[in-house]
């Protein structure tokens, strides 16, 4: 049975280190709609291609809103929401949420970085009191260019970033010093395992050089009292989220499938 909201120590351990990975937080029916949904329905011409140093590409998918689908009903369901609030210790709202695709081969890399680098200047929060959920949609792992994380990075603060490849990436010489003191986590990932990290986390992958792809939901969010100061960022700023019960994964899921193939599997 998949875990239905973060521990009290869990909720310790993300303040400590800046991330908490909780395996089997959705359950393997709730992953496989999910699964199927985003394997026939990626939108590719509305995703975005990243490029690495070396040329390689991942892509992401974007969106702001949350309409009544399989993505919004994993934004939206409880578990998420009661986590999130736990780890802000205050009302959460969506930021936004992405599907990340690194396909075989060809995926690409992404460098060091914070998510904070890039919401600090580009949407106006003050604050970095906004966390990630990573859901893995496939395995992750070391071969297929799985996060890595530096435990503990999140307590050094905003990083500069500056341009790398198609990309940004933090400050290359603190970066450097940090890896001398800090560990680094290879977070391998099952399906329905979700990473709950910190915005000021210092994170990066591998390219995929492997057969395997590796997809994941991203779900982002930021604490109520953090609201943007104007309205000029690229993201959406405080409107109140509204909690579906769980049973609305699969309840969506099986629908939205049915409009795509007119058939459930």
């Amino acid at each position: 049975m998949s875990q239905r909201v973060l521990t009290e120590q869990q909720v310790s351990d993300f303040h400590q280190d800046g991330y908490v990975l909780a395996r089997s937080f959705y359950d393997p029916e709730q992953m496989e709609e999910l699964y199927q949904i985003a394997k026939a329905g990626f939108d590719i011409e509305n995703s975005y291609a990243a490029i690495d140093p070396e040329g390689k590409s991942s892509r992401l998918l974007l969106r702001n809103d949350l309409p009544d689908d399989i993505y919004s009903a994993f934004v939206r369901s409880e578990r998420m929401v009661q986590s999130v609030e736990a780890l802000l210790d205050d009302e959460a709202y969506h930021f936004h949420h992405k599907l990340m695709l690194k396909e075989p081969e060809v995926g690409g890399a992404w460098p060091w970085h914070q998510d904070y680098g890039y919401w600090y200047d580009m949407n106006a929060c003050l604050f970095p009191d906004m966390v990630s959920a990573m859901i893995a949609v496939d395995r992750a792992t070391k071969k297929n260019g799985c996060l890595q994380v530096l435990k503990g990075s999140h307590r050094c603060g905003r990083l500069n970033h500056f341009p790398a490849g198609g990309q940004l990436g933090a400050d290359v010489e603190r970066v450097a010093e940090l890896e001398k003191r800090l560990e680094l986590v290879h977070v391998e990932l099952e399906p329905g395992d979700t990473l709950f990290f910190h915005c000021n986390l210092l994170h990066a992958s591998a390219a995929n050089l492997s057969d395997d792809p590796r997809w994941t939901l991203i779900c982002c969010f930021n604490a109520k009292a953090n609201n943007p100061y104007n309205s000029l960022g690229e993201h959406p700023r405080y409107s109140y989220l509204e909690r579906w019960p769980d049973e609305r994964i699969l309840e969506i899921g099986r629908g939205q499938r049915v409009s795509m193939d007119g058939s459930v599997a």
